[in-house]
Parts: structure tokens; C-alpha cells; sequence
């Protein structure tokens, strides 16, 4: 039973999906087109975060004027945007931890970064 949505929750819908499939779009050339480790690490996350984000709203606002309030959509938004800077975190210090190479426009802005080390002196 397809129900036809009034021609403003069509349009704003339609923006909020296509914006955030342009953000996700972004960072996926983000991943592909950056140096080094810690600089492809904040492309997928910021953007593709705030894609997912905008493509959840544009269904949530749609599912909710064509059939009532949606929250499924919402549920799954507070997941991603609880889990996506705690694992980013996590990968940014695993990355430190191995010292990964970085290009030198890259800051190691730690006081003492020898003393993460685990490199035999």
C-alpha cells in the first residue's frame, strides 16, 4: 500500500538522501586518495558518519509521514554515531601504539611519543 507523500516531505527527503550519500561518496574518495594512516582514518569517519546520518534522516522523515512515527531509524543512528568516534579513537591509538608512517605535514602532537614505544632501545 504505497501512499504518496506531500510534495515538501518528498522533496526535503529526497535532499537529506542524496546529501548524505554525497558525504558518504566523499569519504570513501577520502579513504582511497589520502597519504597516510591517521589522515585516511578522519575521512570515512567524519564523513561518512555524517553521510549515514543524512540518509537515516531522509528515511526517518519519510517512513514517518507516509506511515507514522518511525524510531527504528533513530535507534540505529545513536549506534552509529556512539560507536563510529569510539572505535576511530581506538584505531588512531592502535596506529600510534605500531607506529605507522606519516607524512611529515602529520603532528605527533604527544610530549613524550618515545615513551609509547615499544621499539628495543
Amino acid at each position: 500500500m504505497l501512499q504518496s507523500l506531500p510534495t515538501w516531505a518528498d522533496y526535503l527527503a529526497s535532499a537529506l538522501v542524496i546529501m548524505g550519500a554525497l558525504f558518504a561518496l566523499i569519504g570513501s574518495f577520502g579513504l582511497l586518495r589520502l597519504p597516510d594512516f591517521m589522515t585516511r582514518l578522519h575521512a570515512p569517519t567524519k564523513n561518512t558518519t555524517l553521510g549515514v546520518g543524512g540518509i537515516i534522516l531522509g528515511s526517518t522523515l519519510y517512513f514517518s509521514v507516509s506511515s507514522g512515527l518511525s524510531l527504528h531509524e533513530l535507534l540505529i543512528a545513536i549506534f552509529l554515531f556512539l560507536t563510529a568516534p569510539i572505535s576511530a579513537h581506538l584505531l588512531a591509538k592502535a596506529g600510534l601504539h605500531l607506529e605507522y608512517k606519516m607524512i611529515k605535514e602529520t603532528q605527533d602532537l604527544r610530549k613524550k611519543p618515545e615513551q609509547y614505544s615499544d621499539k628495543d632501545d
